[in-house]
């Protein structure tokens, strides 16, 4: 499958210490010599992999909104969102990253891995899950532990 996406890295600074080529299809890292850390190895690989699989596949998270009043529209490429406060919230999505609304659930995807991620934990910052009634935004199938408020104390 072709695709047209363009994705990029930035690698380590001691990146002359790797040798990146491709054979037969196969994008190939390796060390120019033994004095290179693996660490710098396992690292580029990793993103490079990550590139690889983001053209390809692409990469999504999603996101629950919890609570009563509380909404999400799309407005273009900006999320509107009601979220508690006193006025509307809107986050506009940045280059590479295109979102979808279903119900209160936000999709955030695009083909950079960590792009993606930093989207998904920006939109989460509007507004965390609170402990004590649940409210809030959470990733889908993330754990909100709850407290038990306070009680009526008799003295």
């Amino acid at each position: 499958m072709a695709s047209t996406a363009k994705n990029s890295v930035v690698l380590p600074e001691k990146v002359e210490a790797l040798i990146v080529k491709t054979e037969n299809g196969s994008l190939i890292v390796s060390k120019a010599d033994e004095e290179t850390h693996k660490a710098l190895l396992g690292l580029t690989k990793a993103l490079c992999a990550n590139m690889v699989l983001g053209v390809i596949n692409g990469f999504s998270k999603r996101l629950e909104i919890e609570g009563v009043g509380y909404r999400v529209a799309l407005l273009g490429t900006k999320l509107v969102m009601q979220l508690g406060f006193s006025h509307p919230v809107e986050f506009e999505a940045p280059k590479g990253i295109t979102f979808a609304v279903e119900k209160n659930a936000i999709v955030v995807s695009g083909i950079d891995k960590a792009l993606v991620g930093q989207t998904a934990a920006n939109i989460r910052k509007l507004k965390k899950a609170e402990p004590y009634k649940g409210k809030g935004i959470r990733y889908t199938g993330e754990v909100v532990r709850r407290k038990e408020g306070k009680r009526a104390g008799t003295v």
